[in-house]
């Protein structure tokens, strides 16, 4: 009779992903997940066929947290790229690991910034549309002004550099939405 596997292809990516989220992408060698999971390092090349087989997988599933962290993250206000921006700093704020892995590393065939906000529910189409009907003359362009904000303000959080509360940030985002 054939031995039990003990450890499955979701438990290997899960044990990655958290490993990702926790200690940083590069952290995410063979070894350590298998540390981790508790197993030796035969399970997860039995499953992948190599290291940057998980690796894309461990990418995949933070595009997906991403997108379910900008869906439950609590919208306030009606101001175009307001609630986007929001999201997007407090992410960095709450996932340094993950955002660096997504925003900031320059990993070969990783989705643009652009592919991972605007996902497969169009986020980013949907706010310059918004911004459209709200009668702003070149939403695209509004988009550009305030995303170098709202990028700055993320990576800034990063480091510690940023000490804005959410209620000060939305007032910026409102009113660089305003003047702009």
């Amino acid at each position: 009779m054939a031995r039990k596997e003990s450890i499955s292809i979701q438990d290997i990516l899960e044990t990655a992903f958290g490993m990702a989220r926790e200690e940083g992408f590069q952290n995410v060698t063979a070894r350590k997940v298998a540390a981790k999971a508790g197993c030796s390092t035969q399970p997860i090349f039995r499953v992948y066929k190599n290291m940057e087989e998980l690796w894309e997988a461990v990418y995949e599933k933070a595009v997906v947290f991403f997108r379910d962290y900008y869906d439950l993250y609590p919208k306030m206000g009606s101001t175009p790229f307001s609630n986007l921006g929001m999201a997007y700093i407090a992410f960095a704020r709450e996932e340094k690991h993950l955002f660096r892995l997504l925003f900031l590393s320059e990993l070969s065939g990783r989705k643009s910034l652009y592919e991972i906000l605007n996902g497969d529910k169009n986020y980013v189409l949907l706010e310059i549309n918004k911004a459209a009907r709200a009668g702003c003359g070149d939403p695209q362009g509004m988009f550009m002004r305030m995303w170098l904000f709202i990028h700055g303000a993320a990576c800034m959080s990063l480091t510690g550099d940023y000490d804005l509360s959410d209620l000060e940030t939305r007032r910026l985002l409102e009113q660089e939405y305003i003047n702009g």
